[in-house]
């Protein structure tokens, strides 16, 4: 399935990080489909999300030629108002441009090594870049991680609703950091969800996609909040 038909669940699924692409460029249609999409997200998160066509030499570094990220046509940069919400909201509406670009066909991976000398995006005065989503037509379609189970990565308060029990099955399925899966989703008396940031490498932004996938599957959303 590679169409905007795809549901956000099936995205999720199917979606895996991959790091191998062709030099096949993104046709018009889909980055017409994609910026559009951004604008969007950019103004719910206060977010400055960027597409660049182009990557360049944004994967130029020895460890992304390791990887082979060096091939990636394009990228995403993600930029955004400096505050101590803004590395979670990156994660947050990333991840749901990364869940269009499964959608139309496309292939993704969270990249926070790379050049940001060479990447092109444009940084105003109070804002800050994260992270890079290198983006095109994967010469594969990337492979399922090790997955830690729901115990270890949710607390409920009695017996799990079965909207909670689905909200962790996606969370479980959201890439994070060297596929370390440090958070923990509990869920209180009240039904207030809570998630808890056990430390690391780009901790908040796998937080803020976390949060993303659990929402959907728990089909409860609500955004993460912003700095006034």
């Amino acid at each position: 399935m590679n169409t905007v038909s795809m549901t956000d669940l099936e995205a999720i699924r199917e979606r895996h990080s991959v790091r191998h692409y062709k030099e096949e460029k993104i046709g018009s249609e889909k980055i017409s489909i994609l910026n559009e999409l951004i604008d969007s997200l950019n103004k719910e998160g206060d977010l400055h999300l960027q597409l660049i066509e182009d990557a360049g030499n944004t994967y130029n570094k020895l460890l992304n030629k390791a990887m082979g990220l060096g091939s990636a046509p394009s990228v995403i940069a993600c930029v955004g108002k400096d505050d101590a919400t803004l590395e979670e909201r990156v994660g947050y509406y990333g991840q749901k441009l990364v869940l269009m670009a499964q959608k139309l066909g496309l292939n993704t991976c969270w990249a926070g090594t790379f050049n940001k000398k060479n990447i092109g995006a444009e940084v105003k005065d109070g804002e800050r870049l994260v992270i890079s989503i290198a983006i095109g037509y994967g010469k594969d379609f990337g492979k399922p991680h090790k997955s830690k189970s729901a115990e270890q990565v949710s607390e409920a308060s009695g017996t799990a609703p079965e909207w909670f029990s689905k909200g962790i099955e996606m969370a479980l399925l959201a890439p994070t950091a060297i596929n370390q899966q440090k958070f923990l989703i509990r869920l209180g008396q009240d039904e207030k969800v809570e998630y808890i940031d056990k430390g690391g490498p780009f901790s908040k932004v796998d937080i803020g996609i976390v949060r993303c996938h659990f929402e959907i599957g728990s089909g409860r959303p609500q955004a993460p909040a912003k700095c006034d």
